[in-house]
């Protein structure tokens, strides 16, 4: 049987949460491989120049004590091949076989080196780390104690006599590596998965950030065809209604208002247009762009309304995004105005300050109730379009200006819109 289907949303949140999951276990795998990986490129550099000076130095006595003959070559090789494949395990990527291949060899030739001439013994100290550097935990902390008895008993072969000291102090030495060494790969480890940890966070808050602003387009995009499309289509709604009743009783009259229609079809046509290039190209309305379109705006109400624009300082450098909202709401407004408030008058003003631009639309309409209690706008015939003032409103505040509105039955309504323009800053 199969399982029913979830819903959406916990689909893809578990998803997202997968997705971290798989992330964070992968980033975990990757981390253990390099922890053991190898030593920071600076400190194994380090290590085999000590490595060459204990085994020039171990060689120096060897030589001055022994002969050819006392196995002089066999040590020699050993002390060559320990040098050679420390040297090689450096050029082979960390994390690698090979490398850890390369590493236990260098540690057989130091034991069996150390075995045959003692002189060799403190040479597994930079093989010690090595191997720390290189195995995993508890193989690395059993060959490191190992190396650290191996350099008391060659030692104690060197003086002919059993000091406690020389087998105490190599082998808590060993110990104590050990326990930093481990202390240190830990440290190392967490660091690493907060760094990973704080890396998928900011991964996931940009994802979030990017589906907040696409959120955010689509709302911008609903209202601004709300305000412009729509409410053309809703004249043209009106006219061809009131087209539809006179087609009887007066056909000049009807044809007249078809021609209206046809008209506004095509300026919401244009709209549309408009919409889209700002959509593909980021074209914005100039502040020129916004007092021609707004006059266009006043020139378009009905008959029995008289409309006026007044245009107060230089609006000609508005920034884009604030011309376009101040277009888009005073389209919304005077829609309002068109279809809900029965007004005989309606005044346009724009005022361009220096740092603020102001857009107040007044008419002497029947007005509307607010409720108490709530921002102006929040209720009433306005509001009833679902867009209207709430879209005006959060328009403006997305770009954080403010927008105020008064009215009252029979008086009328003004709606006053103020954006700035941080023009006073630029100069």
């Amino acid at each position: 049987m199969a399982a029913p289907p979830g819903n959406p949303a916990d689909t893809q949140v578990h998803g997202r949460r997968a997705g971290r999951r798989d992330r964070a276990g992968s980033t975990r795998a990757s981390t253990r491989a390099s922890t053991r990986a190898a030593l920071p490129v600076p400190l194994d550099r380090l290590l085999l120049a000590s490595l060459v000076v204990l085994v020039v130095a171990s060689t120096w006595r060897f030589l001055t004590r022994h002969t050819m003959a006392d196995g002089g070559l066999l040590v020699l090789a050993l002390a060559a091949a320990l040098l050679l494949t420390q040297a090689a395990a450096l050029r082979v990527p960390a994390g690698s076989g090979r490398r850890t291949a390369l590493v236990l060899v260098s540690t057989l030739a130091c034991v069996v080196l150390v075995l045959l001439a003692p002189s060799f013994a403190w040479c597994a100290v930079p093989v010690a780390f090595a191997v720390l550097g290189t195995l995993p935990a508890w193989p690395a902390t059993g060959i490191t104690i190992g190396l650290g008895v191996l350099v008391s008993v060659a030692w104690a072969r060197v003086t002919g006599a059993l000091d406690l000291t020389l087998v105490a102090g190599p082998t808590v030495m060993a110990l104590v590596t050990v326990a930093a060494a481990r202390a240190l790969q830990a440290q190392a480890e967490q660091q690493r998965r907060l760094v990973t940890e704080l890396v998928d966070a900011q991964a996931e808050l940009a994802e979030e950030q990017r589906r907040s602003g696409a959120l955010d387009e689509r709302n911008r995009l609903a209202r601004d065809l709300h305000d412009s499309v729509g409410q053309t289509l809703t004249s043209v709604g009106l006219v061809l209604s009131a087209a539809e009743r006179d087609l009887d009783r007066d056909p000049t009259r009807a044809r007249a208002r078809i021609t209206t229609a046809a008209e506004a079809t095509r300026t919401a046509l244009a709209e549309v247009r408009t919409v889209v290039a700002d959509l593909s190209q980021g074209a914005g309305t100039s502040g020129e762009r916004l007092v021609v379109a707004l006059r266009g705006l006043v020139a378009e109400l009905p008959p029995g309304t008289v409309g006026s624009l007044a245009v107060h300082g230089d609006a000609g450098d508005l920034p884009a995004p604030v011309a376009d909202a101040l277009l888009l709401s005073a389209r919304g407004a005077l829609a309002n105005v068109r279809e809900h408030s029965g007004a005989s008058r309606v005044a346009v003003t724009l005022t361009a300050l220096d740092d603020e631009v102001r857009l107040d639309v007044r008419d002497d309409g029947r007005g509307f109730a607010t409720a108490p209690g709530r921002a102006p706008g929040s209720r009433g015939r306005v509001d009833r379009r679902g867009h209207g003032i709430a879209g005006i409103r959060s328009r403006t505040e997305a770009l954080g200006g403010t927008t105020a509105v008064e009215s009252a039955p029979g008086e009328g309504t003004s709606l006053s819109i103020a954006l700035p323009t941080q023009r006073g800053d630029q100069s």
